[in-house]
């Protein structure tokens, strides 16, 4: 089973090695990481998906909390947050097939981000089921690059942090 980790920690540097080494040294694979800075510039929001079943990923909470700059961690539960990935993509687009591409663009709330003669960059966000989706989709034009972000993470239900 998949879990969604979301870890606070102090905006110093080599936090997310030393989070990730926790991971490598306990043979954890990590599915995803994103980290980026909070509204407050010393706290940092690591989201990490991991698979494994409830024990695992509670010893794994308990170690990560013994880390000196680890200031939270929370398991989120489906139902309880919302999450999104971005997949940036150059995909084949000739004069035939471009319309057709921009209308199922449309029907996804993709972006157009840039056009030439033969090519177009789209932007889109979502869960990741929607993320996959989208990628089947844009498979059968010619995907020429991509690029997919880690997962972030927030729980609808939220509390301060002092």
């Amino acid at each position: 089973m998949k879990h969604t980790l979301n870890i606070l920690v102090n905006n110093h540097p080599g936090v997310m090695s030393h989070v990730s080494g926790l991971f490598t040294r306990r043979s954890y694979n990590i599915d995803s990481i994103a980290v980026g800075v909070t509204d407050n510039p010393e706290i940092s929001s690591m989201t990490i998906v991991v698979k494994g079943d409830e024990k695992v990923v509670e010893q794994v909470k308990r170690q990560l909390l013994k880390l000196p700059d680890v200031l939270s961690v929370k398991d989120l539960r489906f139902m309880e947050s919302v999450t999104r990935e971005l997949v940036l993509m150059n995909i084949n687009a000739t004069d035939k097939i471009r319309s057709e591409i921009i209308t199922l663009c449309d029907v996804f709330n993709a972006k157009v981000v840039d056009v030439s003669d033969k090519t177009l960059m789209l932007e889109f966000a979502g869960n990741s089921r929607q993320v996959n989706a989208f990628i089947e989709m844009m498979k059968k034009f010619g995907i020429i690059e991509m690029s997919r972000t880690g997962q972030i993470a927030l729980s609808c239900f939220t509390e301060e942090i002092s």
